[in-house]
């Protein structure tokens, strides 16, 4: 377990190893949250068995609790009504003591900010019986400084999963193991520059840490336009001094569109034909939940075919694994706080990229050797079948309250990932909603700040909703606050 726990929208601070014990710090931020106001009355709250289930303790300790706080006059429990937070009266101050305001919210109640899985589904007990045999199993020499290329174990089950997953053409002897996609970035940005690359072309909506990385590296990073067909690859060809394109196909961040089979084939030709390297980040490409039909012809003569895999559109990488650096990580997967990534590389860069990487692997190898593990026993393909079962629950009830209660909001991306784009109505400010919604307690994003500084503005405003984020049992209570969001600006 780890300090301090967040469950349903409220931070609880709970020392699991301090003098007090579980059931009194719960007790204690229980009483805490509902005197500053941060659970407010009438707060319905988690059934015991969800909390326990959230904060990884006995269901008994959160019942208990839950009893004596009743008693203290603190909650209300009624049959079929659940346990809620009781309406108090608060003792009359003295007329000379000073008003106190209340203090300052450290953090949002709610999230919707992109770029996180739910962390509470990390399998932790399928996570220690790996741990348990990769340990047991772990040769002596995997406690020595390693391969700088990464544990071959981890390598070797990543080639398989990647090439039957994702379609990509991986073999153990192209793979860098990296702590996350930052990580990769930076190194390939740093072979770049030693190969003379002056500009690195971006997607001209994206991350700006990632685009920070590559000027920090040295590197120009002219921008290409989106429309509702991906990124516009066939402008490459204005963009002479490009060497490289960093690009989301799979799953666009933050726009959600995957990239058109045509435009695939024309960020392949470019790269062929002007020795340019393409860096792919395939961007939550495990959660694909609408699954298109498999074309296996090309859309032009002399081009490649699209290539689709298990029912889902593979990496671009597989069109051509010369020119494409492949980019993924476990951190939506998982977790991020793995910090565990990878790199399939064009043979050609494998020794420059170890290099640029360092002498000596800097990715911990037990954890190597544990995610390797986890994957060749099955247990991260019956894991992300989970989520994504989850993730497109979650998905479907998002669609379906915006079609009920804010109708005027279009919303796009839907086919993977864990994220949506909002549309707002004409007229609407993207910012007057965010501001509405941190009233409320939500923290959410707009389209606005992912949008490269040279990038003209689209014309409409958005927001960018990570539903991936809350745990299970803060997801209704986050959805709420969104829809409130809207209504009060949207229909005022």
């Amino acid at each position: 377990m780890t300090d301090p726990w967040a469950t349903f929208g409220a931070d609880l601070h709970i020392d699991p190893n301090g003098a007090t014990g579980l059931r009194a710090g719960l007790m204690d931020a229980l009483r805490e949250a509902a005197r500053t106001g941060r659970l407010a009355p009438g707060t319905r709250l988690p059934s015991s068995r969800t909390l326990a289930a959230d904060l990884g303790i006995a269901r008994n300790t959160v019942a208990d609790a839950y009893a004596e706080l009743v008693a203290e006059g603190w909650l209300t429990a009624r049959q079929g009504s659940g346990t809620r937070v009781a309406q108090r009266v608060e003792p009359r101050r003295a007329a000379t003591a000073a008003p106190r305001s209340r203090p300052p919210r450290t953090r949002p109640a709610h999230s919707l900010m992109p770029g996180s899985p739910d962390l509470s589904t990390f399998p932790r007990a399928e996570w220690l019986k790996a741990a348990r045999r990769a340990l047991n199993a772990a040769p002596n020499e995997a406690f020595g400084y390693g391969d700088p290329r990464g544990r071959v174990e981890l390598r070797t089950v990543l080639a398989d999963y990647l090439s039957r997953a994702r379609g990509v053409y991986a073999d153990p002897e192209r793979i860098v193991i990296c702590s996350g996609f930052v990580h990769g970035l930076r190194t390939m940005g740093k072979v770049l520059r030693q190969r003379r690359v002056r500009e690195v072309a971006v997607e001209s909506y994206g991350l700006d840490v990632h685009t920070r990385l590559l000027t920090e590296a040295g590197l120009r990073i002219p921008c290409l336009p989106l429309d509702e067909l991906g990124c516009r690859t066939a402008e490459l060809s204005g963009m002479p001094g490009a060497g490289a394109l960093l690009m989301t196909p799979a799953h666009q961040f933050p726009t959600g569109v995957p990239l058109h089979p045509d435009r695939r084939s024309a960020a392949v030709d470019w790269a062929r034909s002007t020795g340019g390297l393409i860096l792919e980040d395939d961007y939550d490409g495990e959660f694909r939940y609408d699954r298109q039909p498999v074309d296996p012809t090309p859309r032009e003569a002399g081009t490649s075919p699209v290539r689709y895999w298990k029912g889902q559109v593979g990496a671009l990488q597989g069109l051509d694994p010369e020119r494409v650096v492949y980019l993924g990580t476990a951190s939506k997967s998982l977790a991020p706080g793995l910090r565990l990534g990878w790199m399939v590389l064009p043979e050609s860069l494998v020794a420059e990229v170890a290099a640029a990487k360092g002498y000596s692997d800097s990715c911990g190898a037990l954890d190597q050797l544990t995610l390797a593990e986890f994957i060749r026993s099955g247990a991260y393909d019956r894991h992300v079948r989970a989520r994504r079962l989850g993730y497109r629950r979650r998905r479907d009830e998002l669609v379906a309250a915006l079609a009920e209660r804010a109708p005027r909001i279009g919303v796009t991306g839907l086919a993977a990932g864990l994220h949506v784009v909002l549309r707002l109505p004409p007229g609407v400010d993207e910012h007057t909603v965010i501001q509405a919604a941190n009233w409320l307690g939500l923290a959410v994003q707009g389209v606005g700040a992912f949008r490269h500084p040279d990038a003209r503005a689209e014309g409409w405003a958005g927001l960018v909703v990570g539903y991936g984020t809350p745990t299970d049992s803060a997801w209704a209570g986050t959805l709420e606050a969104l829809l409130r969001a809207l209504s009060a600006v949207v229909d005022s």
